[in-house]
């Protein structure tokens, strides 16, 4: 994955990568590419990078927006406690202070669920919802995941093992096999700006309470909700759910991925996602 270090305040969103003020927060965004305006928010410890196959492969067809989280990447971590609707309330005040009227709106986990708070908060701002490896509700499978995680970055040897046991969840067998995830572990070693174990463990905190099964129902975009096959941190009836309760979504199992589908197998997710949002547009 490409890494951009561009840290100074951001000019003209439009034209380069770095620091944009939204709210009480900076967020580092990096935007590329002309056409309908897409928004990418990444999940649990990833930068904008984690869309890189995206924001290179759709460019010529959209205009898209990718950003690090507060507390991942060059996006600074306040410095008291924030919530799902904090983030989603980060990403509404990034489109408007970009002067994006409206957007498609594609999430990855963590960023599925601010996703789906950021269509019930602020639906004027979203023109669709791509929600990827998503839930309405943890369970106990899904909280105790995730109550495991908050340990592993302090009682991990170092951060190559940690790296080694989060992404056991996150890739699928061949990815381990090709040495795919080796070079993403490397790459996360390599980056400038690694995350802390402190904001690992805030972001993580957000997410976990997030809980909008019971106003799924309001959320009235069209919705196109993806899982892995052989997803295990958010298998496909955490999917289910959320299409189930969203009127109209279509809901799609994509054979053999797991967690993170986009990165896997970029061309046909391109591909899917494109055909979605052009028969919208």
């Amino acid at each position: 994955m490409t890494t951009r270090t561009t840290t100074g305040p951001i000019t003209d969103p439009i034209t380069g990568p770095g620091l944009l003020g939204v709210g009480d927060v900076e967020l580092w965004v990096d935007q590329r590419g002309s056409g309908p305006d897409v928004l990418l928010i990444a999940g649990l410890s990833d930068p904008a990078e984690a869309w890189t196959f995206q924001l290179d492969g759709l460019a010529d067809q959209y205009r898209l927006t990718a950003f690090d989280n507060r507390g991942a990447g060059r996006s600074p971590m306040p410095p008291d406690g924030f919530s799902v609707t904090d983030m989603a309330d980060d990403a509404a005040a990034l489109l408007r202070a970009a002067g994006i009227e409206r957007a498609h709106v594609a999430g990855f986990s963590g960023g599925a669920a601010t996703a789906q708070h950021l269509a019930l908060r602020h639906p004027d701002l979203v023109r669709s919802l791509v929600l990827v490896s998503t839930w309405a509700r943890p369970d106990a499978y899904l909280r105790r995941a995730m109550e495991a995680w908050t340990w592993l970055p302090e009682v991990a040897p170092s951060e190559r093992k940690m790296l080694e046991a989060f992404l056991l969840w996150i890739y699928t067998p061949r990815a381990h096999e090709s040495g795919m995830v080796d070079a993403v572990i490397e790459d996360a070693m390599s980056f400038p700006f690694p995350q802390s174990p402190e904001a690992f463990v805030r972001q993580l905190e957000a997410w976990k309470q997030h809980d909008t099964l019971d106003r799924l129902h309001e959320i009235t975009v069209p919705t196109m909700v993806v899982a892995g096959e052989i997803d295990i941190v958010t298998p496909p009836r955490y999917g289910q759910v959320v299409a189930g309760g969203i009127p109209g979504a279509s809901f799609v199992v994509l054979p053999g991925e797991a967690h993170q589908p986009f990165q896997e197998s970029p061309e046909a997710f391109n591909a899917m996602v494109d055909e979605f949002w052009s028969s919208l547009d």
